[in-house]
């Protein structure tokens, strides 16, 4: 039960967000699904961040191992950061179009930063731990591409 748990929890964010794709997919409902999908990739980026937030904050030796760095005073910061991110994405859910929409913008550019910042670990510090190059950075990536992707097919239909 342990390791199960532990499984679950430390793979959380890719859980969530194959959980958005299958949500979108099962939820009845007369949203366009580009705009469905939107929705519970949001949710799911919230969920995700919150937990990110959460452990960066209260756990930074666990959360700064897990990424293959050492402990620092901006532990703190990244923390605040994710777990801010990660409520407004939560109440993103249940907003407008357009409050989705600065969401994404600020997600997205967010994303971009951090997969900078983790492809030059990987490249100049040698750092191929699991949550800096790893399943962690494919999704940051597709979060960066593929929010803005159906942000503009939503608005699209929306006009």
């Amino acid at each position: 039960m342990d390791e199960a748990i532990k499984l679950v929890l430390g793979n959380l964010p890719a859980i969530v967000f194959v959980g958005a794709f299958v949500m979108a997919a099962v939820t009845k409902s007369p949203v366009y699904f580009p705009a469905r999908l939107l929705q519970w990739l949001l949710l799911s980026i919230g969920i995700a961040y919150t937990w990110a937030g959460f452990f960066h904050i209260f756990f930074p030796h666990m959360a700064a191992s897990s990424i293959g760095w050492q402990v620092s005073p901006f532990q703190f910061e990244i923390g605040v950061a994710d777990a801010s991110i990660g409520i407004v994405a939560l109440i993103s859910f249940w907003r407008s179009l357009d409050f989705k929409g600065a969401v994404v913008g600020y997600i997205s550019l967010f994303s971009i930063g951090v997969a900078i910042g983790h492809f030059r670990e990987a490249i100049f510090a040698g750092n191929t731990s699991k949550d800096n190059f790893g399943l962690l950075l494919i999704i940051t990536l597709i979060h960066a591409v593929l929010l803005p992707a159906l942000y503009v097919l939503a608005r699209k239909k929306a006009i």
